[in-house]
């Protein structure tokens, strides 16, 4: 997969052109990439433009994090075999081009010969362009269009709004379901206090990219993957109110029946199932009673 910066360069292969955010990469998403792909036995290269994932699009009006970093969204669009990604920041330039110059770029940059986009797809300034006007458009620049309908599920349209309400939740289950693949993220293994080792359940703590949306302070079943091996845990994210009062967040997980050096390894981390909310306990010994406890539940989920 090619990856490119700039709505001006040139791609010199007729293309077939999907357009937004993808900043959950879920199934509504899947189904544009599919379309694209599918172009393929034409002699259409698959190109997905989209925008640097950024603070400024939050879920109401406090920003929660993101669903996928900008790196997390490259490798999944290069492993399902995209061959351009347009990435760029959302600038004045591109936010001021009418509708109609917007879709002359892409005729015009990227060859576009086919383009597929979902019913509630707005583009140009201020949003203005719509799916009808685009259909004009495609007659007007001699372009294919395909429009598909929203995916539902719970009679609500699948969104990455949807899914962040979930994970907000703590019900990572139905996010995954949503998704289409399992939510995780992804950090560097750092050093913590080393308490857990003392009581016989060492942990590896993560450092996750600043801008990711983190399920609420709590445990959670997880899977751990680390120099491409997959292994089985249970992962806390919180304060360690118990054991700590400087109230720093972390990610937390005991990797069953493993005892290795990891330090300074990328980590990542898969949600899978929330088991209780995150609580200070009266003593570190009934903390750590307890976390024997997440440990042999984590064990029977995957024993079933």
């Amino acid at each position: 997969m090619k990856t490119i910066y700039s709505i001006y360069e040139n791609i010199n292969e007729n293309t077939a052109v999907t357009v937004g955010k993808f900043d959950g990469m879920h199934k509504g998403h899947e189904l544009l990439v599919r379309n694209i792909k599918g172009q393929g036995d034409r002699g259409y290269k698959s190109c997905i433009l989209s925008f640097d994932v950024s603070p400024n699009i939050s879920l109401g009006k406090k920003y929660v994090g993101q669903l996928i970093t900008n790196e997390e969204r490259q490798a999944m669009l290069e492993r399902e075999g995209i061959d351009y990604l347009l990435q760029c920041d959302f600038e004045q330039e591109i936010m001021n081009l009418e509708p109609e110059e917007f879709i002359e770029l892409l005729v015009n940059n990227f060859h576009m010969k086919y383009m597929t986009c979902g019913t509630d797809f707005h583009f140009g300034k201020k949003g203005a362009g719509d799916v009808k006007l685009l259909e004009k458009l495609s007659d007007e620049f001699g372009f294919e269009l395909e429009v598909i309908e929203k995916l539902q599920a719970n009679h609500r349209d699948i969104s990455s709004t949807y899914i962040k309400d979930e994970i907000l939740k703590g019900n990572v289950s139905l996010a995954n379901e949503l998704l289409g693949y399992k939510y995780s993220l992804w950090g560097q293994v750092v050093h913590g206090n080393h308490l857990g080792r003392r009581y016989g359940l060492p942990t590896i703590n993560i450092l996750p990219p600043e801008i990711k949306l983190l399920p609420p302070n709590g445990v959670y079943i997880t899977e751990v993957y680390i120099d491409n091996r997959k292994y089985h845990g249970v992962t806390n994210i919180g304060t360690k109110p118990t054991v700590s009062g400087d109230k720093i967040l972390g990610v937390e997980t005991h990797i069953l029946d493993f005892n290795n050096d990891v330090y300074e390894k990328q980590a990542q981390v898969v949600f899978l199932e929330h088991i209780r909310p995150e609580r200070k306990f009266d003593s570190v010994d009934e903390l750590f009673e307890q976390m024997n406890r997440d440990k042999e539940q984590a064990r029977a989920y995957f024993n079933h």
